[in-house]
């Protein structure tokens, strides 16, 4: 298992650009291209619309819904307590080897006077998934995302990846798994506080 740790680093525009629209016509000629190309005919029965399957995913792909507004509700009596949002699995492709990688991610924060929609997480790491990623990269986008919501630095992500350039090609070790942990505020400077959200945050992946 591979283990990186960052500081929350301040956002960069060019993170926040997704990628422009899939052209899904010349994708699904550039398909039939390669299916000939290793030996297939993609005329043949069962692969005559596979071109067209194929773009029509990467257009849905890159084209995640967009993250609506953040819904918070005022909450006066929060200070100091931890919030853990985890179990929120994504889907993103490896900028490498256009091979999928499935990311597990969990988010902490500190309310301070109010608490954000639950869903809000879930659309952001969406949003940043949809792309051709790196994981370390990806983790960062997430936290400063998520702290640019709250208004706060005091925000932590860990996110355990699958990458099936690993697993399904190269040395093909299927049970390795790689962890990110971005860290920032009082996650940084606040060992009790980030042990904490680190024990919350990792406890379902010990087990899976």
């Amino acid at each position: 298992m591979t283990n990186t740790l960052d500081r929350l680093a301040p956002s960069e525009s060019q993170d926040l650009v997704s990628s422009g629209p899939v052209d899904t016509e010349r994708v699904a000629d550039l398909v039939g291209q390669l299916l000939a190309a290793i030996g297939e005919d993609p005329e043949r029965e069962g692969l005559s619309d596979t071109p067209a399957r194929v773009a029509a995913w990467w257009r849905g792909f890159f084209s995640p819904e967009p993250s609506a507004a953040p819904t918070s509700f005022p909450e006066q009596h929060l200070s100091g307590q931890l919030v853990v949002v985890g179990g929120m699995s994504v889907w993103s492709l490896c900028e490498h080897h256009l091979l999928p990688m499935n990311l597990d991610v969990a988010v902490g924060y500190v309310p301070d006077g109010e608490v954000i929609g639950l869903s809000k997480f879930g659309r952001i790491a969406q949003q940043y998934a949809g792309r051709l990623q790196v994981q370390e990269r990806f983790t960062r986008q997430v936290a400063d995302e998520i702290a640019v919501v709250l208004g706060s630095s005091d925000v932590a992500v860990a996110v355990r990846g699958t990458h099936l350039c690993m697993s399904a090609r190269g040395v093909r070790m299927e049970a390795a798994r790689t962890t990110t942990l971005q860290a920032g505020g009082r996650f940084e400077s606040d060992p009790v506080l980030s042990q904490q959200f680190l024990a919350l945050a990792t406890d379902r992946w010990r087990v899976a």
